[in-house]
């Protein structure tokens, strides 16, 4: 994992989100969790039910030479709603605000050109939360690769994005 970059995504129920960015070529592991919260070790009950002022969140290692940070963050937000306020498709709540929380500074000036061209798109205010990673905590082992546990679970994400993402800079065969 040497070789491998970091980066936090929230983008509503991290259910979906997370197997939205295991689909994209590059992305080499995730896990969701609660991220920038108030709490020391939350539960995901404590998240929802709570005003801990974290956000569901994907933890994300993947490989910049194969997945730019720049192509990573266009194809975060072909799954987010960048103006919606707390809200992403049908769950609404502090916890499901979309965010961008970094590791290493040298990630900044990408995140804020990729905030930048997104908001190009939008006659609305870009709402995407940007900043440092304060703290992370992992979800609950039920909540690690739902979708894949369970495929007929609930997700907030158009299921024909799965597959644009799986195409997005897929290898060709050889």
């Amino acid at each position: 994992m040497n070789n491998l970059a970091e980066l936090y995504l929230a983008g509503g129920c991290f259910w979906g989100m997370e197997h939205f960015l295991k689909q994209i070529n590059g992305v080499e592991k995730t896990a969701v969790g609660y991220a920038n919260g108030r709490t020391a070790n939350p539960t995901y009950r404590e998240v929802c039910d709570n005003d801990t002022g974290y956000a569901e969140t994907v933890r994300v290692f993947y490989d910049p030479q194969v997945l730019p940070l720049s192509f990573l963050l266009e194809l975060y937000f072909k799954a987010i709603d960048p103006t919606s306020v707390e809200r992403q498709g049908g769950d609404c709540g502090n916890q499901y605000r979309t965010g961008i929380y970094y590791v290493c500074q040298e990630d900044l000036p990408v995140i804020e050109a990729a905030m930048r061209k997104v908001a190009e798109q939008y006659s609305e205010p870009i709402v995407v939360e940007v900043m440092h990673l304060q703290n992370f905590y992992l979800a609950e082992e039920f909540h690690q690769d739902y979708l894949i546990n369970n495929p007929t679970g609930y997700c907030h994400i158009d299921p024909q994005l799965f597959e644009m993402a799986r195409r997005a800079n897929a290898s060709p065969k050889k």
